[in-house]
């Protein structure tokens, strides 16, 4: 199929072959209806036309904002995205939808643009955890030790509700969500706490940002070398290096955020799953995207994370909170989702009207 990357140096370009996870799907015997519009080279936050389906004034967030908005506007049950910073997560919360981004390099990225290899990850979307748990063995999610799902829902799950680094940032809307959620699910059962990360990783959020930078000055190099004058000057800064990140800047962050990965897995380990906050807020109005400051910090840590819906905003709009295991649990993480989610679906207050 054509994969022009919505990029004007792309523009008719078709690939003989089909990425790793286009072959799995066909292998499995599913029907590729077509492709979905992304930002520009999936890496950009402004908007490639496409809307929000429950509000056409509103973006639906991105760089998948067509696989999202697809999926919330029942033009398909399942599809694909990429999570390199917040782009499944976001655009999950603003249309109201269930969207992975599984643990880092546990689907191959093979056939893909790279934007950063240490977070590029391949997820999906759909509106039941059902249909996720069914993409995750088509692309052979699998933990060590397969999960029992909870018995009597969330009743009796250690759930713990984290305001991570960035949590000064959160709008009205997520702030109300997080205090229901937490509510609904104690009414429900759960055994609920609420913890704060240690000082360390306060520095995530700016070496998410460095390391993606400075990988995208990497990946972007080739466009730049051959059409400079039809590349996002956005993705021309980070090959000219417009940031400033050197390369001791660069290293101190990857190894930073490396020794970090093992101490998230020891915290998330002491409960069945951990819930963070997906958004902002509301999607915004406009073809901006919005801001993945939620979201970068998470996916530096290679962590599983699903975005389950369940709440709304000041102007109706869904909001979605995040639930994040340690890292090779994504079925563990699903089995407890599934019985989150119903509690959040039917008593959180988001209905959707389409």
């Amino acid at each position: 199929m054509p994969t022009q990357h919505n990029s004007a140096i792309y523009v008719g370009d078709q690939p003989e072959v089909d990425a790793d996870s286009v072959i799995m799907l066909r292998k499995a015997g599913a029907l590729i209806l077509g492709k979905t519009r992304t930002t520009e080279f999936a890496s950009t936050t402004e908007g490639p036309g496409t809307v929000n389906p429950h509000d056409n004034t509103r973006t639906p967030g991105g760089s998948s904002s067509g696989s999202a908005a697809a999926v919330a506007d029942f033009q398909t049950p399942l599809a694909l995205g990429t999570q390199t910073a917040g782009s499944i997560v976001r655009p999950g919360s603003f249309n109201g939808i269930y969207g992975i981004k599984p643990t880092w390099n546990s689907v191959s990225r093979e056939g893909q643009k790279i934007y950063s290899l240490t977070f590029d990850t391949l997820g999906w979307y759909a509106r039941s955890i059902e249909d996720l748990e069914l993409l995750g063995s088509v692309f052979g999610l699998q933990d060590d030790s397969p999960p029992q799902a909870p018995a009597n829902g969330v009743k009796g799950l250690r759930i713990a509700f984290c305001k991570p680094m960035v949590w000064p940032k959160a709008g009205p809307g997520t702030q109300k969500a997080m205090q229901k959620g937490l509510e609904l699910l104690k009414t429900a059962g759960a055994d609920v706490e609420e913890i704060n990360l240690p000082s360390d990783f306060d520095k995530l959020p700016d070496w998410h940002t460095c390391v993606l930078y400075s990988e995208g000055r990497v990946a972007f190099r080739p466009e730049y070398q051959i059409a400079k004058d039809k590349l996002a000057k956005f993705l021309v800064g980070h090959v000219e290096n417009k940031h400033g990140y050197t390369r001791k800047d660069y290293l101190e962050a990857y190894d930073g955020m490396a020794a970090l990965r093992p101490e998230w897995d020891a915290i998330a380990e002491k409960y069945d799953v951990v819930v963070v906050p997906s958004v902002v807020d509301e999607a915004p109005v406009g073809q901006w995207t919005g801001d993945a400051v939620f979201n970068g910090w998470t996916t530096s840590l290679h962590m599983p994370v699903v975005n389950i819906p369940g709440f709304q905003g000041e102007n109706g709009m869904p909001i979605g909170l995040t639930l994040a295991g340690p890292r090779y649990k994504d079925q563990a993480l699903l089995a407890v989702a599934k019985a989150v989610g119903k509690v959040w679906e039917e008593e959180g207050g988001w209905r959707s009207n389409l």
